[in-house]
C-alpha cells in the first residue's frame, strides 16, 4: 500500500466506533481474510492464556492502559533530558520523577493547583465515543511514542522486560496493557494502535523514526490442532504498516467534536465497544470518573476525561487526579469535620513500612467515592487490592456503625518487591491469601479499634441512631430470662441472672470541634515517663504503646510538603518495627518487642522528632521491662467461654453474650438518615450492629413488617400485643443464635480472612431473618408456644 492509502486506512479506523465498521474497512483493504497479514501477539501462538489471565474486571484493565500512558510521558521527559531511563542519573522513584519533571512534591498531585493539573492533563486523554451501552474508549498520550519498528517489542509485546530496570515507572509486568483485550468488542476483541516516536528522542539508526505505525489487534478462533483462541495483530509481511505525516487530527475539540486537534507524536489506542459494565456506562464524569479515582487514588499524572457521546451535561470534560485530590477538594461537604484532614500514620508489618490515611464520610456520602470497598491498597498511586467494608464490622474492629462511612487508603510503595508479590495476586487487582496479608489485617484491626477519633465517632453515631428508640430493657430482660431458664442451650449463651448493659456507656459524647494543630509543633512530650528504675511492663507476646502530647496538626508526619519525621532507636540502633498514629494532639507509638529480648530484660528506647523548622529535634527516652507471655483468650471477638461446670480458680463466670438493646423501627423511620443504611422495607425483619464495646449489640426490629401486620389482622384469637411480642423476641433469639454460630465457627481459625465479596455476620442476619419472617409467627402458633406471653 502507498503512504496515502495507509494514512487513509488509519484515519478510517480512528473514525470507526463499531466492530462491524472495522471488519468492513479491513476487508475492503484486503487484510481481514488474509492470514499472512497477521502476526501472533507477543510472537507467541499460545498467547490467549497469558492475556486472559490478567485483570478480572474491565475497569482495572482500563487502568492498566492509563498507567502505561503515564509511564510513557515520564519516559519522554527523562529521554528528552538525555538521560537513559535505567541510568543512575535517572529518577529512582515515581515521586522523584514527578518532582524533577513536573514540580509535583512527595508524589501528590494535591501539591499543585487545579489550573496546573488541568494543563498537565493535556498529556493524557481518555475519550468516550460510540454508543452508551458499550462505548469505544480512546486512550491518547503525548508520551515517548514508538516507531513502527519498535511497536512489536513494546506496545505489542508479552513478558518482555522493557521496564523492569526502570525505577520511576509503574508498568513493569511486560504485558503491554493486553488485559483490556478480553473486554473489547464482543466477537473479535478489536483494538486499534497508532504511534509515532517523539522527534526529540528519536533514534537516527531506526529507518522508521519519522513514521506513524498503525495496527489492529484481534482475537482468532482456535486453529486446527490448537486448544484455545489466540490474538494476532495486523502486520503484512511481518511488519507494522507505516506512513509519513507531520501531524494527525486525533485529539478531541470542544464538545461534540471528536477528532479536531492535531497530535504530533505519541500513542493513540482505541478499545472498540468496550464492555465497561452496567454500573459505569453513564456520563463519563460520573460513575467512571468516581471508579477510576478509586482505582488510581494517587495517580502520578492527571488525565483528561472527555465525553463525546450524545449526553446532555453541564460539562463534558473533567480532569482525573485521583481519590486523594478529589477528597481534598470536596471535604467540607462530604467528610466528617474532624476527618476533613485525614487521620494519617505509619505501620510496620514484618519489617515493611506502610503509610495509611483514614477518611470518615458523613452519613450517605461515601457511595460516590467507594461502594463496598473499605480499605484500598495501592502501589505508586495505583490500586492493587481491597478489603471490603465488612472488615470494619468484625468484632475485633468494632466499627459497625461506621462501616458505610470509613475509607482507608494504604500506600504499599515502600515495601520490597518480594513482599508486594506476597501481598498481591499477579493480576494486580486483588489481595493474595498469605500470612503477610493476614498480619497486615491484624495490625490494621488494632489501629482502628484503638483510634480515639473513630471510637468517639462510632459512639456518637450509635447514640444518634438509638437514642429515644430503646425498648424497656428491664421488661425485655425479664421475659427473656424466663425463656432462657427453660432452655439449657440458651442458658449457655448468657450469664445467670440476665445482665443488662447501660446502652449509653458513652454518655457525655458530644459533637467534636475541629482540631486546629500547628504546622510545626512547639512540643512533643511523653504522656507518662518510664525510667529505668520504673519501666513500663510489657508482655513478650504483645506490642506496647507509648503516647505523646503535642500541638502538631494531624497530618504532621504524612503531609505532602515538609512532613515531620520520627526516629526510634534502641541502644543507638534504629528500630523499624513500629507504627505511629497522630490524632488531635495525641501521638501513639506502637512498638514490637525485639525478638532477641528475654524475660526480665529492661530495654531503653529514644525517640527523636524533627522537621525543617527545628535546629534540634524533640528528644525523649522511655524504658520497658519484658514480662512473661500473657495468655490470649480464644475467639475472634474476644468473648469468654460459657461458664465451666468444674469448680476451680480458673472458672469463668462472665456472660458469653450481653443482652442486646432492642430498638423498634416503624415505617416512618425507614427513610430517616439514622436508619436509611439498614434498607428497611415491608419485607425486612431484623438488623444488627455491634456497640463496639465488649459483647454488646443493638437489634433493630421492623415492627411494620408486612407479615407481622397480616398475622395481627387475620389472627382473631390472639391479642395483637402478644403476636408482636412473639415476633420481636423470636427475631432477637434468631439473631443471637446466628451471632453465636458465627463466633464458634471462626473460633479455632488462626487467620480470619476477609474476602472482597464476603458477607458480614450482620448481612447474614438480615438475609436469614427476612427469609424467616413469613413463617415465624405461624410456626410458633402451630407448635403451641406460649413462652413469650410472660
Amino acid at each position: 500500500m502507498k503512504n496515502d492509502e495507509i494514512k487513509k486506512l488509519a484515519l478510517n479506523l480512528v473514525e470507526a466506533d463499531f466492530e462491524k465498521e472495522v471488519v468492513n474497512i479491513l476487508k475492503k483493504a484486503g487484510f481481514w481474510d488474509d492470514e499472512s497479514a497477521w502476526r501472533e501477539y507477543g510472537d507467541n501462538p499460545i498467547n490467549y492464556s497469558i492475556i486472559g489471565n490478567q485483570q478480572s474486571s474491565p475497569d482495572n484493565a482500563l487502568v492498566e492502559k492509563l498507567v502505561n500512558s503515564v509511564d510513557a510521558v515520564l519516559m519522554r521527559e527523562c529521554l528528552r533530558r538525555g538521560i537513559k531511563p535505567d541510568d543512575k542519573k535517572a529518577p529512582q522513584s515515581i515521586a522523584e520523577a514527578q518532582k524533577e519533571f513536573f514540580g509535583i512534591y512527595n508524589g501528590k498531585l494535591s501539591s499543585i493547583d487545579d489550573r496546573q493539573r488541568t494543563e498537565l492533563a493535556k498529556n493524557i486523554l481518555l475519550v468516550a465515543t460510540g454508543n452508551k451501552t458499550n462505548p469505544s474508549f480512546s486512550i491518547i498520550d503525548k508520551g515517548e511514542g514508538q516507531t513502527p519498528k519498535r511497536m512489536p517489542e513494546t506496545l505489542l509485546s508479552l513478558t518482555k522486560d522493557n521496564k523492569i530496570k526502570i525505577p520511576f515507572v509503574q508498568g513493569k509486568f511486560g504485558m503491554g496493557g493486553s488485559g483490556a483485550l478480553r473486554f473489547c468488542s464482543s466477537e473479535h476483541k478489536l483494538q486499534l494502535l497508532i504511534s509515532k516516536r517523539d522527534p526529540k528522542i528519536r533514534d537516527d539508526q531506526d529507518e522508521t523514526k519519522d513514521n506513524w505505525g498503525v495496527t489492529v489487534v484481534r482475537r482468532e478462533n482456535p486453529k486446527e490442532g490448537m486448544r484455545s483462541s489466540h490474538y494476532t495483530y495486523l502486520a503484512p509481511d511481518g511488519k507494522i504498516l507505516a506512513f509519513i505525516e507531520n501531524k494527525l487530527k486525533l485529539l478531541p475539540g470542544e464538545y461534540p467534536k471528536i477528532l479536531e486537534e492535531p497530535l504530533e507524536s505519541g500513542t493513540f489506542i482505541k478499545l472498540y465497544e468496550y464492555e465497561i459494565g452496567t454500573g459505569l456506562r453513564s456520563l463519563i464524569e460520573f460513575d467512571l470518573y468516581y471508579r477510576l479515582a478509586l482505582l488510581m487514588p494517587d495517580v502520578a499524572l492527571p488525565i483528561r476525561m472527555c465525553e463525546r457521546r450524545s449526553y446532555e451535561a453541564h460539562t463534558h470534560d473533567k480532569t482525573l487526579a485521583g481519590l486523594s485530590v478529589r477528597l481534598d477538594e470536596d471535604k467540607s461537604e462530604n467528610l466528617e469535620i474532624e476527618f476533613q484532614t485525614p487521620s494519617t500514620g505509619e505501620m510496620t508489618v514484618e519489617g515493611q513500612k506502610f503509610d495509611y490515611s483514614i477518611y470518615v464520610f458523613k452519613k450517605g456520602k461515601k457511595e460516590n467515592y467507594a461502594k463496598g470497598e473499605g480499605v484500598v491498597f495501592s502501589i505508586n498511586g495505583q490500586t492493587h487490592g481491597f478489603l471490603p467494608k465488612v472488615f470494619f464490622e468484625r468484632d475485633a474492629v468494632g466499627m459497625s456503625y461506621l462501616s458505610d462511612s470509613i475509607l482507608i487508603t494504604i500506600d504499599c510503595s515502600k515495601i520490597s518487591r518480594r513482599k508486594q508479590e506476597e501481598l498481591f495476586m499477579p493480576s494486580r487487582d486483588r489481595l493474595a491469601e498469605t500470612t503477610f496479608r493476614f498480619s497486615i489485617e491484624k495490625e490494621l484491626k488494632d489501629i482502628i479499634k484503638n483510634h480515639s477519633g473513630l471510637r468517639d465517632l462510632q459512639n456518637r453515631r450509635r447514640k444518634e441512631t438509638i437514642e429515644n428508640k430503646l425498648q424497656d430493657s428491664k421488661l425485655f430482660a425479664d421475659v427473656l430470662e424466663n425463656v432462657i431458664k427453660k432452655s439449657p442451650t440458651l442458658s449457655n449463651l448468657f450469664l445467670k441472672g440476665v445482665r443488662i448493659k447501660n446502652p449509653f456507656a458513652m454518655e457525655g459524647v458530644t459533637k467534636q470541634k475541629e482540631y486546629k494543630g500547628k504546622e510545626f509543633p512547639t512540643y512533643f512530650n511523653p504522656v507518662k515517663n518510664y525510667s529505668k528504675s520504673d519501666p513500663k511492663l510489657c508482655h513478650v507476646n504483645y506490642k506496647f504503646r507509648i503516647q505523646y502530647e503535642t500541638d502538631a496538626e494531624n497530618n504532621y508526619f504524612n503531609r505532602d510538603k515538609e512532613p515531620g519525621e520520627l526516629i526510634l532507636e534502641l541502644s543507638g540502633e534504629a528500630i523499624k518495627d513500629y507504627s505511629l498514629n497522630l490524632w488531635n494532639g495525641l501521638a501513639t507509638l506502637t512498638v514490637s518487642i525485639p525478638k532477641s529480648a528475654k524475660i526480665g530484660d529492661i530495654l531503653c528506647f529514644e525517640t527523636k522528632v524533627n522537621d525543617i523548622s527545628r535546629i534540634e529535634p524533640f528528644t525523649s527516652q522511655f524504658c520497658i521491662q519484658v514480662a512473661e507471655e500473657q495468655k490470649i483468650n480464644g475467639g475472634t471477638g474476644g468473648r469468654k467461654e460459657p461458664p465451666s461446670k468444674k469448680e476451680g480458680k480458673d472458672r469463668q463466670r462472665e456472660s458469653y453474650l450481653d443482652i442486646p438493646n432492642v430498638i423498634d423501627i416503624h415505617k416512618e423511620d425507614w427513610q430517616k438518615d439514622d436508619y436509611k443504611e439498614f434498607g428497611f422495607n415491608e419485607f425486612s425483619a431484623l438488623r444488627v450492629r455491634s456497640t463496639g464495646e465488649g459483647n454488646g449489640y443493638d437489634f433493630f426490629i421492623n415492627i411494620d413488617n408486612s407479615y407481622l401486620k397480616a398475622e395481627m389482622k387475620e389472627d382473631f384469637k390472639t391479642d395483637p400485643a402478644i403476636l408482636e411480642a412473639r415476633y420481636r423476641y423470636g427475631m432477637v433469639l434468631l439473631g443471637i443464635s446466628i451471632l453465636d454460630f458465627e463466633e464458634n465457627k471462626h473460633k479455632d481459625k488462626k487467620n480470619e480472612k476477609t474476602e472482597e465479596n464476603s458477607l458480614s455476620v450482620y448481612d447474614k442476619i438480615s438475609m436469614l431473618t427476612d427469609a424467616v419472617a413469613p413463617t415465624l409467627l405461624p410456626m410458633i402458633a402451630s407448635l403451641g408456644s406460649s413462652e413469650f406471653e410472660g
